[in-house]
């Protein structure tokens, strides 16, 4: 087998390892240790804070008499209800949350929570790969569920591979790969 076989073959393993760490972790949410403070920090706003006083909003409104006809204790109670599910849904993300530092074992390698240089199509651009929760796309940190963060993932520096998305084909290098 020649020396350039083995080294795709080499990086084929590398890339079906990554990808089947990131798919045990799917099972769970990656998110950065400042995605889990951020998480919880509204989740204690919402439950310390934001329940108490619509609670209040809610009690007022129901003092004032006939419930029927009495928007401002509809849109209290529709409002506890939006907050009630953004508590469950924070509640659940938090439980299945795995803080990516905890699943990074190679730095040389993509991953959820890597940082990546990259030329693609001519232009150089630096991706953070994050978790479906934390995506911010025009600030550069793109989910590892996203067409080129799942192509980019089991990557290394210096590849040279072609990313397919919806829209287009684009052509990529790896320049750079750090953790976040």
């Amino acid at each position: 087998m020649s020396s350039t076989t083995q080294r795709q073959n080499a990086a084929k393993l590398r890339r079906e390892k990554a990808k089947a760490q990131t798919a045990s972790v799917a099972k769970k949410i990656p998110v950065s240790q400042d995605g889990m403070t951020a998480l919880q920090a509204e989740y204690d706003q919402l439950t310390k804070v934001k329940r108490k006083e619509i609670s209040t909003v809610v009690q007022r409104a129901r003092e004032e008499g006939d419930l029927r006809e009495n928007a401002g204790y509809h849109a209290a109670r529709e409002e506890q209800g939006m907050v009630e599910a953004r508590i469950r849904e924070l509640e659940y993300l938090m439980k299945h949350a795995v803080v990516t530092a905890d699943f990074v074992e190679d730095t040389s390698v993509i991953r959820v929570g890597s940082t990546v240089t990259l030329n693609l199509d001519g232009d150089d651009v630096t991706y953070t790969i994050v978790g479906a929760v934390e995506a911010q796309p025009r600030r550069g940190r793109i989910s590892n569920e996203s067409p080129v963060g799942k192509a980019l993932i089991g990557h290394r520096s210096g590849d040279d591979f072609e990313i397919v998305t919806p829209s287009a084909s684009l052509r990529a290098v790896i320049k750079d790969v750090r953790a976040a």
